[in-house]
């Protein structure tokens, strides 16, 4: 790599940290909303969120952050905003965790003094409260891969208070995280919150963990015919050798085996640390009759 490319990084990194500085910080914004008597309808924040819309749709990252640094200046509690000068690469670690942590302040700010107990139980249903929702989910993913698991969950677990209806499918990131820290206790809970549901990321769990508790009786069977009806492709996905990543287009297939491959990407490791649930999965489906099924489903909305 030529020589000359090493100082602009760090020059580039610099030049991230002093805008930061030059952009208010958790502090200013509150003392800010509280002057001017924030709410989700300020003309300001609209301006800027239209501002956020133009840049979604610009494919150059340094125009978009162009734009995004315009509606900041519009109006500091645009939490797309921050998310867009947040999603650069030369960030660094500290930089891109503070971008996120103003985002969520911001779009919190954004939606009042009241708004909280307004929206409560039907967040998303608001166009004024997605940002911030977005913004969260961002964080919690920022720290789940810093390690910081237990705040990353926990902030999961208050968006699904807020929104239970769940519209960004936090449900089924909340669910691989419990998994992957082992708190089968939580995973059981969330399980039976969900008893109703009849996706393959529910009842695929809801099998393993039957067979966990209970072996082969029909109990467990019955959850494995269940989970069959809802995607017939995991147990053959699950007893390949190697790993299947799942393709990532925005949508997948119910009952397709694109879901299947992104159920093994999210849950699979469950099964195989599992002693014999792969073996007895195949061998309770090896004689049942696929459904047909076949439409696509977003994985997420914005």
């Amino acid at each position: 790599m030529p020589t000359f490319k090493k100082p602009r990084k760090k020059s580039s990194s610099a030049s991230r940290t002093s805008e930061l500085k030059s952009l208010p910080n958790a502090a200013a914004l509150e003392d800010l909303a509280r002057r001017i008597d924030m709410h989700p309808d300020d003309e300001a924040l609209s301006e800027a969120q239209f501002l956020m819309y133009d840049a979604w749709e610009t494919p150059d990252g340094r125009s978009r952050a162009a734009l995004a640094r315009q509606a900041l200046k519009i109006s500091p509690f645009c939490a797309d905003a921050w998310l867009t000068l947040a999603e650069r690469s030369t960030l660094s670690v500290v930089d891109r965790r503070e971008y996120l942590e103003r985002a969520v302040k911001a779009g919190a700010l954004a939606l009042g003094k009241n708004g909280f107990q307004e929206y409560a139980g039907s967040f998303w249903g608001f166009l004024e409260t997605r940002p911030y929702m977005r913004a969260r989910h961002i964080l919690a993913e920022d720290l789940w891969q810093a390690g910081e698991r237990e705040a990353a969950i926990d902030h999961l677990r208050e968006m699904l208070v807020l929104n239970p209806g769940d519209n960004q499918g936090l449900r089924y990131v909340l669910l691989s995280w419990l998994l992957v820290i082992r708190d089968d206790a939580a995973v059981e809970e969330l399980l039976r919150e969900h008893d109703d549901e009849a996706s393959a990321f529910m009842c695929y769990t809801r099998a393993l963990f039957a067979f966990r508790k209970s072996g082969d009786n029909e109990i467990s069977r019955r959850t494995v015919a269940e989970a069959w009806e809802c995607n017939s492709h995991v147990p053959a996905l699950l007893a390949r050798r190697g790993r299947i990543r799942a393709e990532d287009p925005g949508y997948y297939t119910l009952g397709g085996e694109d879901e299947a491959a992104y159920y093994l990407e999210e849950y699979g490791f469950a099964w195989k640390e599992t002693p014999g649930a792969v073996d007895w999965l195949v061998d309770v489906t090896k004689d049942l009759k696929p459904r047909q099924r076949g439409h696509r489903r977003d994985e997420t909305l914005h």
